[in-house]
């Protein structure tokens, strides 16, 4: 028998000693982790946003002495306090503001580089930065909905119920519109915020005018939510049309403050048509409106007197009898010119730069041409005479910050390292907050020139997970079913990975239009559940079919008239691509999406049964006629148009093909896919004497958000880690 030495014993002891704080730092992930634990997103700067002066000077909120502070800086630093929150608390309660003590600063808007203006219970402030004074400017419903801010910010326009209103100093909660029927809506957000649509109200540059969205839904058909919160329960029906059916109607009104009376544009007897990026030009004498046909076919941006409605002229039109056109963002005019201004737009495939001269006499000039898509307008540098935008030029991977002349030319590059930049031009043009990340980097923040040159770092954020157990992700390129498309995807593979063992492997997907789900970012695009995961023993996949976003015209429309068929063409890639794989058990393999994820897990499991095991589809879209019209329209043009496609595209065709296990969960009161998708799966699955299983989760809408989204995703994991 060996008899170890004290001093043996001692050194053995150190040893052990000495690797407990690494092992202790080599945490596992949490559902509460993955899904509530704001620590675990990279550090970000907290509204950071431009001063409008020359001098190009910034503001931010920093915590210092455990309460959040205002700062302000500029290009040369120079940084110093403008106002701490029991300061800002003090100066508001002193103008007249409840003596409610504040946890979180407001939200700031900088009105001058003198003053900013906050709301704090439905009153706005102006708030004189070197004096540290506020005053009351005027007050609005404090149930009011859609508040949207004025250019001038000295009024703002809201909703309330189906009616419209205005606030401003001296003339509070004024009534634009007095609709007595709550199916015509005014002031809000129209056809079901497609078309690039995000609100329902706009005002001109001096705020003299407001035009808005009439939409009365008096001809569609009622769709019953049920509320459970009260007993009995009760029918709440929403206006909901179906693709086939009968759409709504909108008209565009515009309010002039001063004469307190509201024309309509004159945007032609068609009822079924939609009125789309509407823009005001700089002189406010005219309101510009991309007017797209029911079959979205066929735009005409269209000129009208804003003062008396009436049409003026078509400036161009857009025709694509093969697919679809589809404008998503309005004139940008150049600052302090009312005859030119730039359109987006996928004419050539792909989504460019067009600058127009408004009068005719010139022809319109493409600035931007390529295999590649422009994400973003920034707005216009060098005295006007480039304008700066985000692209995927460098890849579909990145977008990178570039400009281009109004006189055509090369387009140059100014932001640099490769991966994901997310810029803010400042007011003078000069420069930009560049916000950074890529597959290595979780955040950095920075003030760039337009030439490209670093001016100052704001941030360099540490990585968040740091001391987690994460597996390793990596981008993967594959071919499309059609053999010479590359798709990208994301691959995890487990933390202490065994390539000589076998892993069960989650494919998750979207696989619809405009998303991309891989990117090179901070976890390439994915999440903390994956890393969740991962760390459970999971390989965990995803790769952008033909259909997904950012990839151009040809790439998205690969699909037009048969949503599902393509796209389950390429993720059968993925799985070849996946079973190549030594380490991937090919008996052990699931999929999950949401949405039109969970449109395509359920096509996987039921149209290609027996590539995966398992299936967990959320919310999905089950029988494309019981979708939107201006959505499934757009992609499977009518029901009465395209009957093969919707046939083939239906999923309680094939039910019965169902093989290996599926888990179909839905919010009882969703109203993007409603509660029947999922409700005539299950009865025909039913009727056929199908198993399958099936979750709800009742009061939620289209996406299970807050605390219940741990419980989601701890019941989609338990399914996963139980079938799989």
């Amino acid at each position: 028998m060996l008899h170890s030495s004290p001093r043996l014993l001692l050194l053995v002891l150190l040893a052990l000693l000495a690797q407990l704080p690494a092992r202790a730092q080599q945490k596992l992930l949490t559902m509460e982790d993955a899904f509530l634990n704001r620590s675990l997103q990279p550090e970000n700067i907290r509204q950071l946003s431009w001063i409008p002066t020359s001098q190009d000077e910034y503001s931010f909120l920093r915590t210092s002495g455990g309460q959040d502070e205002l700062m302000r800086a500029n290009i040369a630093g120079n940084l110093r306090a403008v106002v701490t929150l029991n300061e800002l608390g003090q100066a508001l309660q002193a103008a007249g503001a409840p003596a409610v003590k504040a946890t979180s600063f407001p939200s700031v808007t900088w009105t001058s580089p003198s003053s900013f203006v906050v709301t704090r219970a439905s009153k706005m402030y102006r708030v004189d930065a070197a004096t540290k004074q506020a005053s009351l400017l005027f007050s609005y419903d404090p149930t009011a909905e859609n508040v949207e801010l004025d250019p001038t910010k000295t009024r703002v326009a809201y909703t309330k119920a189906q009616n419209l209103y205005v606030s401003l100093a001296g003339r509070e909660n004024e009534a634009v519109t007095t609709e007595t029927n709550p199916t015509i809506v005014n002031g809000q957000a129209a056809h079901r915020s497609e078309f690039g649509i995000t609100k329902g109200t706009f005002w001109s540059p001096t705020g003299r005018r407001l035009a808005y969205y009439r939409m009365d839904q008096t001809m569609v058909t009622d769709y019953p939510l049920v509320d459970i919160s009260i007993t009995p329960a009760q029918v709440k029906p929403i206006k909901y049309p179906m693709a086939g059916d009968k759409s709504h109607e909108v008209t565009v009104g515009v309010y002039d403050l001063e004469s307190r009376k509201t024309v309509f544009l004159q945007t032609g007897e068609l009822k079924e048509q939609y009125l789309t990026n509407i823009s005001w030009g700089p002189d406010e004498k005219s309101i510009y409106v991309a007017v797209l046909n029911r079959g979205q076919n066929h735009m005409k941006l269209n000129q009208y007197d804003a003062s008396t409605g009436a049409f003026l002229k078509t400036l161009f039109e857009e025709e694509d009898e093969k697919t679809f056109v589809e404008p998503l963002h309005p004139l940008v005019f150049v600052p302090g010119n009312s005859k030119y201004a730039i359109w987006q737009s996928e004419r050539d495939g792909y989504n460019h730069l067009y600058l127009y001269d408004l009068t005719g006499y010139r022809k319109p000039i493409q600035l931007t041409k390529g295999a590649w898509q422009v994400t973003n307008l920034l707005g216009f540098t060098n005295k006007n005479q480039e304008v700066v935008f985000q692209s995927t030029a460098a890849s579909p991977l990145e977008r990178q910050v570039y400009a281009v002349k109004l006189s055509a030319g090369k387009v140059r590059q100014i932001s640099q390292e490769k991966g994901t930049h997310t810029a803010t031009l400042s007011p003078s043009g000069n420069h930009l907050f560049d916000s950074f990340s890529s597959t290595a980097t979780p955040r950095t923040v920075g003030v760039i020139g337009v030439d490209g040159k670093l001016k100052q770092q704001l941030l360099n954020a540490e990585n968040p997970l740091t001391g987690y157990t994460l597996g390793e992700t990596k981008l993967v390129t594959i071919k499309a079913a059609d053999g010479s498309t590359d798709l990208y995807g994301r691959l995890i593979t487990p933390p202490n990975f065994d390539p000589a063992r076998k892993y069960p492997t989650v494919v998750y997907l979207y696989g619809g239009p405009h998303a991309q789900m891989v990117t090179n970012s901070w976890l390439s695009g994915g999440n903390l559940w994956m890393q969740l995961m991962a760390q459970k023993g999971y390989v965990v996949f995803t790769v952008d079919s033909r259909g997904s976003g950012n990839r151009g015209s040809a790439f998205e429309r690969a699909t037009f008239r048969q949503l599902g068929t393509v796209e389950m063409a390429d993720q059968l890639r993925g799985v070849e691509y996946l079973k190549s794989l030594p380490y991937v058990d090919q008996a052990r393999m699931g999929i999950h999406g949401w949405s039109f994820g969970g449109f395509m897990t359920t096509t996987m499991m039921t149209r290609s049964p027996g590539t995966f095991k398992v299936g967990v589809g959320g919310g999905p879209v089950i029988d494309w006629r019981m979708y939107e019209i201006m959505y499934t329209e757009r992609y499977m043009d009518t029901p009465q148009e395209n009957p093969e496609g919707y046939t083939q595209a239906n999923l309680l065709n094939y039910v019965d093909k169902l093989q290996g296990k599926l888990l179909l969960i839905h919010g009882t009161v969703d109203d993007v896919v409603v509660w029947q998708h999922s409700l005539d799966y299950l009865k025909t699955a039913v009727d056929k004497g199908i198993q399958l299983d099936y979750f709800v989760y009742p009061g939620h809408p289209h996406n299970v958000g807050g605390k219940d989204r741990v419980h989601l995703y701890n019941k989609i994991t338990q399914y996963f880690d139980e079938k799989l």
